[in-house]
């Protein structure tokens, strides 16, 4: 017999949840010790276990690191290279759960003001597997049950 708090959620959600929480920051001074070379070697966990960016960071081909970049700079060149496709469909947007509804709405509105519909999920990219092997087993890629 289970006792206490049970949780009915995705083991790489807690994870992800957890990451979130952590009071670990990455700054910018960490990018300038460490070439963009040099982290891809990292594992995800060691690289994780950094913690959260404090600014969004652009790459420098030059250099080889991630640098600084203003809020503005960033939507800026977000912005730039999505009005320079020649289809929205080159575009792709990535969306996850733990994303509030407010602000996957105004994402999604976004890239359907671009001109397409190309939101990949979470349940795409975690759940397509087992949904598709349900379907072939039991005929519904979904839970059946309550």
């Amino acid at each position: 017999d289970m006792k206490g708090l049970k949780l009915d959620i995705c083991e790489n959600g807690i994870k992800h949840v957890t990451w979130e929480m952590t009071h670990k920051r990455c700054g910018p001074e960490f990018f300038a010790q460490h070439t963009v070379s040099e982290l891809a070697d990292w594992s995800d966990f060691a690289l994780e276990d950094e913690g959260r960016l404090t600014e969004p960071m652009v790459y420098n081909s030059e250099t080889d690191h991630y640098e600084p970049i203003s809020w503005r700079a960033a939507f800026g060149l977000v912005g730039q290279a999505l009005a320079g496709l020649d289809d929205p469909n080159q575009a792709s947007f990535y969306t996850s759960g733990r994303l509030g509804n407010e602000a996957t709405f105004l994402y999604q509105l976004m890239a359907r003001e671009l001109g397409t519909n190309n939101l990949p999920d979470c349940s795409n990219m975690c759940h397509e597997a087992s949904g598709r092997a349900l379907q072939a087993a039991l005929g519904t890629g979904k839970g059946t049950v309550d």
